[in-house]
């Protein structure tokens, strides 16, 4: 349990930031090597590079060959284990707002019986 709650917060930590964000989602369109994906940025190669690093640890991105170069790809897993939380999430907010309308049509037939 705590190797995934570890693994949730890097997924989260990593979609923080829009950068990084905005990489992986040109990463899902399709695969990029590191210097076609760090010409839209306006920052150091280095600092493309840290970002990806951070999207790696989080496995939310690899790293494989190419004849002579590496692409970025994106991990589809990693997407989905964050889904999922956040499903649960709208699962329980959902269910609290299904329980609030229960209670207040409950209250409104209680004070419709009360008036008669």
């Amino acid at each position: 349990m705590v190797q995934y709650e570890l693994a949730l917060d890097g997924i989260f930590h990593s979609l923080a930031d829009a950068t990084r964000r905005d990489m992986l989602s040109r990463v899902c369109k399709s695969e990029l090597n590191i210097s076609a994906l760090a010409e839209d940025y306006n920052m150091s190669f280095s600092a493309v590079a840290k970002h990806l690093r951070v999207l790696e640890k989080a496995k939310l991105i690899s790293k494989r060959r190419r004849g002579k170069e590496k692409v970025i790809v994106a991990n589809p897993d990693s997407i989905s284990e964050a889904l999922k939380q956040l499903e649960l999430y709208k699962q329980r907010i959902n269910e609290r707002y299904v329980a609030l309308d229960n209670l207040l049509k409950e209250e409104a037939q209680h004070n419709r019986t009360r008036k008669l």
